[in-house]
């Protein structure tokens, strides 16, 4: 079914772009700008079998983004001013502005020198429990457990599941199913669960976490950095929404006091993990406000316009997809009213 989804989607961006329709759309468009989302940067070509690779760019595809939506006409800038010019009178050139989330330890290897190189300003979420080290980053785990077996056998409440994942088609089907259970289980259920199949099959959640996600003197030459912007990401990456009303205020609020007392300085801007409507919603909107958060931002996707001085805590972003790499894809990824159109 992802597979589908996804051959439609790219039918598409061929089409939106053999048309040119994206440059009629955009010249007609109020909208004033766009939030990039990434995650990973790597060079490599992902396995057959890599369910995020939808989360990850290539250095080159990276670089070419910036430099193609400058000659767009956009704007790159920093959150504080993506605000202002959301809550100006009147329009401003249109902008993007770059996020990252999660701190993934390739950002140092292979993003951080084109933004600077292109002298391009960023932010990036974090975290704090995965950059201690004590995190799970349970998406990735996930597929590298099925990568690496042949069958599993998932035992849950008293009953065991097995699931056939010998070749390609059993690991993505066994990964869909399971990823979509452990996303509507309590956080806690998930926690739990995702331990269990790492003991059983030999992964090493703690050093798994270390390898993908920067430590904190590594985070430090992002914080100095006067290109990027740290925002905060959650503790321990928990869906805000599955929480209760103080635990969801714990979760923001500590990793505000943690960075703080790391950087110096408590981030004022918030990305909400996972993003989507399951995981936020007016109540996690309500606490970032209250927190006084100056922005927070979904996966929701969307572009902005002026209505969105309302709702600066519900910010709308766009993924650069890892799928959709082509030079060609980044004129509708710049085209922030279609996804608009999408989320309606």
């Amino acid at each position: 079914m992802a597979d589908f989804k996804y051959k439609l989607i790219g039918a598409a961006f061929e089409l939106l772009w053999a048309s040119q329709l994206t440059r009629l759309i955009r010249r007609q468009s109020k909208a004033r700008g766009v939030i990039f989302t990434l995650h990973r940067v790597l060079p490599e070509d992902p396995a057959d079998f890599s369910p995020n690779a939808i989360l990850q760019v290539k250095p080159d595809f990276l670089e070419y983004t910036i430099m193609r939506v400058r000659q767009l006409g956009f704007e790159i800038v920093d959150l504080d001013e993506a605000a202002r010019r959301i809550e100006a009178d009147e329009p401003a050139k249109p902008f993007v502005a770059f996020t990252f989330d999660d701190a993934y330890r390739d950002n140092l290897r292979y993003a951080l020198p084109i933004m600077r190189r292109q002298q391009c300003p960023f932010t990036i979420y974090v975290p704090t429990a995965l950059v201690d080290g004590v995190g799970e980053v349970w998406w990735q785990a996930l597929e590298d457990i099925i990568a690496a077996q042949n069958a599993l056998a998932v035992t849950q409440g008293g009953e065991t599941e097995y699931y056939a994942t010998a070749n390609l088609g059993e690991k993505h089907r066994a990964y869909d199913s399971l990823y979509h259970r452990m996303r509507t289980m309590p956080e806690a259920d998930r926690v739990k669960l995702i331990r269990e199949l790492a003991e059983q099959y030999g992964l090493d959640l703690q050093r798994h976490c270390r390898e993908l996600i920067m430590d904190w003197s590594e985070l430090r030459l992002f914080a100095n950095e006067p290109l990027c912007t740290i925002g905060a990401h959650g503790v321990h990456h928990y869906e805000l929404a599955k929480l209760s009303p103080q635990d969801a205020r714990n979760e923001i609020e500590q990793s505000l006091r943690i960075l703080k007392a790391q950087f110096g300085k408590a981030p004022i801007h918030l990305s909400y993990p996972i993003g989507g409507t399951p995981s936020a919603g007016p109540r996690e909107y309500t606490l970032a406000r209250e927190l006084g958060l100056r922005t927070a931002v979904t996966t929701r996707p969307g572009g902005l316009y002026a209505g969105n001085r309302y709702s600066l805590h519900s910010l709308p972003r766009v993924s650069l997809n890892g799928l959709f790499q082509q030079k060609r894809h980044v004129d509708v990824f710049a085209t922030p009213a279609l996804f608009s159109l999408v989320a309606r």
